[in-house]
């Protein structure tokens, strides 16, 4: 757990005795700390992510905002479990070009890093990313749909001031070896898919 709230108590007195008593309507401590721990175990949904654990190799399309056209990169990526399966790691490098000051393409290395978790509390699956193209950090939460074997993210970015757009992620597990990473925008309330990341595994990590 990140921390531990106090566990708060009240004292009652009478004109005979003092003695502790449990505030009204407050939750047991005792009852609350299982609880605590109950909700700190890993379950299948950890399992979803703690599977995706290795090496990889990756081929991305995006529709490049500069020129409005489709451009095509790879790189390689590595995710590892973090705190016994709790979190994923993932690291991304990779190359692509990208106008530069004076307007003219170059090819420029990326580098990003998420973490993803599943949060008992809130029943969803979350998400944090940072990458070397800005420095906000994107939250996301999703949900896991067994039929599709994919989990969908929804989030709102923020690339310059004032423009705020809404994101849709899906993450298509194909199989142990494979995966891919759609990327949707909200242009004008219509979901236009933006950018694609197919994964292949090179080999496991650690």
């Amino acid at each position: 757990m990140a921390s531990t709230p106090a566990m708060p108590t009240t004292t009652a007195t009478t004109g005979t005795s003092t003695g502790a008593a449990p505030a009204t309507g407050m939750p047991d401590p005792q009852e609350m700390m299982k609880q605590m721990m109950e909700l700190a175990k890993t379950n299948e949904n950890h399992k979803i992510l703690a599977d995706l654990a290795g090496n990889w190799t990756y081929k991305i399309k995006f529709m490049n905002p500069a020129t409005g056209k489709w451009e095509e990169s790879g790189g390689t990526a590595v995710r590892k479990n973090l705190m016994d399966g709790r979190y994923s790691v993932l690291d991304v490098t990779g190359k692509m070009q990208m106008p530069g000051a004076d307007g003219k393409m170059k090819e420029m290395t990326f580098k990003g890093q998420g973490v993803d978790g599943y949060d008992n509390v809130k029943k969803k699956f979350v998400s944090a990313w940072v990458d070397n193209m800005g420095t906000g950090i994107m939250m996301s939460e999703g949900t896991y749909n067994p039929t599709s074997k994919s989990v969908t993210y929804n989030t709102e970015v923020e690339m310059a001031p004032g423009m705020k757009q809404k994101v849709r992620e899906v993450i298509k597990l194909t199989d142990k070896d494979h995966h891919v990473l759609e990327w949707y925008e909200d242009r004008g309330g219509q979901d236009t898919k933006t950018m694609e990341i197919a994964y292949t595994r090179s080999g496991k990590g650690k």
